[in-house]
């Protein structure tokens, strides 16, 4: 019998220290599953909006306007990196370099058309390249066009701006499909399937 009781209270001081371990390492684990959640959304936010405020606060950008700027830019960071590159590769402001490429359907180029031109001008402040490049749809190709005919021709700033981007719009116009075009006085042809006509069968005469 007392070996029995003996047993009885191992058994007891066991399941006890069994229980009291336990314990802790499920506390734990209730506290890993709520905080690694919250790290890997915190880690989630190191993305293109913070880059783009960071960008854009080093050159100057008030957080007021560089708060609105990055949230409806589609490419924040593509965004900061056109208002950096202008800024420190022209002498044009960051707050004026921000609108244009906030309208920018692609901002880096954008930049690169406003950088070329700028240095081609030879001017200390070209706001018209952000008003040029702003308007072309395809910013590169009319940077190229201003920066190689004025390497090559001596034409003024802004005939090669005028020159350049009237050429532009139109290859874009050319570049469209065109229409399907009917000489006046025709109407299309439609070609039409005539109806299968049934065979006629010849009635036989009633006899009486």
């Amino acid at each position: 019998m007392s070996k029995k009781v003996v047993n009885k209270a191992k058994n007891k001081q066991s399941n006890s220290t069994s229980r009291i371990l336990i314990v802790p390492v499920l506390a734990v684990a209730g506290w890993l599953t709520t905080i690694l959640p919250n790290v890997a959304v915190a880690a989630s936010y190191t993305n293109d909006y913070s880059v783009c405020a960071t960008g854009l606060l080093s050159v100057g950008v008030t957080a007021e306007a560089a708060s609105p700027a990055c949230a409806k830019a589609l490419r924040p960071r593509d965004l900061a990196a056109c208002v950096v590159k202008i800024e420190k590769k022209t002498q044009i402001a960051a707050t004026d370099a921000l609108s244009s490429c906030g309208k920018a359907r692609r901002p880096e180029e954008l930049a690169t058309c406003v950088v070329g031109v700028s240095s081609s001008t030879k001017e200390a402040v070209n706001p018209a390249a952000l008003d040029y490049c702003g308007r072309s749809l395809l910013p590169v190709r009319f940077g190229q066009c201003v920066v190689g005919l004025r390497s090559k021709i001596d034409l003024p700033p802004t005939q090669a701006l005028d020159t350049c981007i009237d050429a532009s719009d139109s290859v874009i116009g050319a570049s469209s499909t065109p229409g399907t075009l009917i000489p006046a006085g025709s109407s299309p042809s439609i070609e039409t399937t005539p109806f299968p006509t049934q065979p006629v069968v010849p009635t036989q005469p009633r006899t009486n």
